[in-house]
Formats: C-alpha cells, sequence, structure tokens
C-alpha cells in the first residue's frame, strides 16, 4: 500500500479531473484521503469505490471521456457495484473457514471476499465457482489468469461456460498476478 503522499501526488499528476480506482478494500480509505488532499489543489477527484480489479475492469469498459466528469464518474460507480467478485487462492496453512476446515494447499473459492467453497485443485474449484457466482444470474464473465495457474485454464473454463451457462458471454486476460491463481468478475 502506497503511502498517502506518494498516491496524493500521483493523483494530482494525473490531470485536472481524475478518477480513482482503488481496486482493494485496505486502499479505500487511502485513495479517499489522497483525493481530499488533492481536491485541495483544485483538481476535481472522484473515488469510484472498486474493491477488486475486476470492479476496476468493469468501470473501466464504460468509461467515455467525451462523457461529463461527474456523469462518466456515475457510471463507473454503477458498473463497478454491479460486478460481483470471485477469486481462487492457495490456502497456505490449516484453518476454518466459514465453509469448512481447509488445510495448506487446498484451493479457496472466494465470493465478494468470504470462502464460499473448498476444493482440491484450480479447474474443478474454479468451475465450482463460476457455477455459484452464476446462480444468481449475469451476462458477462471475466476471467484474469494468475501467474500460478495453467496456460489453458481460462479456455477450459469458457468452454466450460458455453456448456454450462450458453447465454453468458466471457472475457479472458492474463493478468500474471501472484497472489490468486484466478480472479473472476460476473456482471
Amino acid at each position: 500500500v502506497p503511502p498517502l503522499a506518494v498516491l496524493a501526488e500521483a493523483v494530482l499528476a494525473a490531470g485536472d479531473e481524475v478518477a480513482v480506482l482503488p481496486n482493494e478494500p485496505e486502499v479505500l480509505g487511502l485513495a479517499e484521503a489522497a483525493a481530499e488532499r488533492a481536491r485541495e489543489g483544485g483538481a476535481r477527484i472522484a473515488v469510484v469505490p472498486t474493491r477488486a480489479s475486476v470492479q476496476g475492469l468493469a468501470a473501466l469498459a464504460v468509461h467515455d471521456p467525451l462523457r461529463r466528469f461527474s456523469d462518466d464518474v456515475i457510471a463507473m460507480t454503477r458498473a463497478a457495484g454491479a460486478t460481483r467478485s470471485g477469486r481462487l487462492e492457495i490456502a497456505a496453512e490449516e484453518a476454518v473457514t466459514s465453509v469448512g476446515l481447509c488445510r495448506p494447499g487446498d484451493v479457496l473459492g472466494l465470493i465478494d471476499g468470504d470462502v464460499a467453497l473448498i476444493g482440491r485443485d484450480l479447474a474443478g474449484t474454479a468451475r465450482g465457482l463460476l457455477d455459484r457466482m452464476l446462480s444468481g444470474g449475469g451476462e458477462l464473465v471475466t476471467l484474469v489468469r494468475g501467474e500460478g495457474a495453467p496456460a489453458g485454464l481460462t479456455g477450459a473454463l469458457e468452454t466450460h461456460l458455453r456448456d454450462r451457462h450458453p447465454d453468458v458471454e466471457a472475457v479472458s486476460y492474463d493478468g500474471r498476478q501472484e497472489r490468486y491463481p484466478l480472479l473472476v468478475g460476473v456482471e
């Protein structure tokens, strides 16, 4: 997490109208404080309350630099808020979760930050995570493959989506994030 002064300086350097996308719950308060400091210099700064990278991607997808700044921030905030986030994480230690005991090496499927399922392999847990996230509906799935995921994972998940959820569109990115083998967004 960058220090407040560094973040405020970066926001000021970005321009007169800046939308900040924190993409992490831990950074949200810092982003608000940096925006407040940057506003003192006369810039128009808005924090779009993204709590996950996939929400940031959804916000960027609707960004329109030709739209009025305030209208653009509203559209970006709505898109981010309409995006459910999921991720796969590898358990580092034994722990009790809301769905039971996990052991080191287990694959955890999290939805909006809460453990929703525990699996033994990335592909199977990812399929379960997608099915669970789509049980509440959805039209677009965003898959972001991390460094710890095999190259064919997103392709296999796209096939799963075509077979099990044919009305859902999927888009994949190679995010190369270190901590999470897979990030998932459902809109």
